[in-house]
């Protein structure tokens, strides 16, 4: 299984920010929308980085208080780690566990087209060992 099928049937619309948002502009979107991080895009929807609960921790330990005040880009973890539609399930589980990574956003022809979490991809694992359970369990039944 590739990242494309994982992302066939999903609703579009990824949540993103710009990285001349402030912390505190970012952090309320996660919290609204009950996230735990999301990919920085320019006005060409080219990924320029990602901004997580990890990179608020890591400002805040830096800037202190003035950390909400300062824009994404100073927090956000740049150059962002991405993914192909076509890259395999497993690689980009590899990808994530060798990285320290949760979230992968999928870049095609330089443009995001979806955001995959480690979630995801374990899920889209699972319901495939499940399926070939069951058309293991179906084949020896009609044996």
């Amino acid at each position: 299984m590739n990242i494309a099928q994982i992302i066939a049937h999903r609703d579009a619309g990824v949540v993103t920010c710009r990285a001349d948002h402030s912390v505190a502009e970012a952090v309320a979107l996660l919290r609204a929308r009950q996230i735990g991080a999301m990919p920085v895009v320019d006005e060409t929807g080219a990924v320029q980085g990602i901004f997580s609960e990890r990179d608020v921790i890591r400002c805040l330990d830096e800037l202190g208080a003035d950390a909400l005040s300062a824009p994404v880009s100073d927090a956000m973890t740049s150059p962002p780690v991405t993914a192909s539609p076509q890259m395999s399930e497993p690689e980009a589980l590899g990808l994530m566990t060798m990285r320290r990574i949760r979230h992968l956003p999928v870049v095609e022809n330089g443009r995001m087209i979806d955001f995959v979490s480690i979630g995801d991809l374990v899920k889209a694992h699972i319901d495939q060992i499940e399926q070939e359970a069951s058309e293991m369990r179906n084949y020896i039944r009609s044996a």
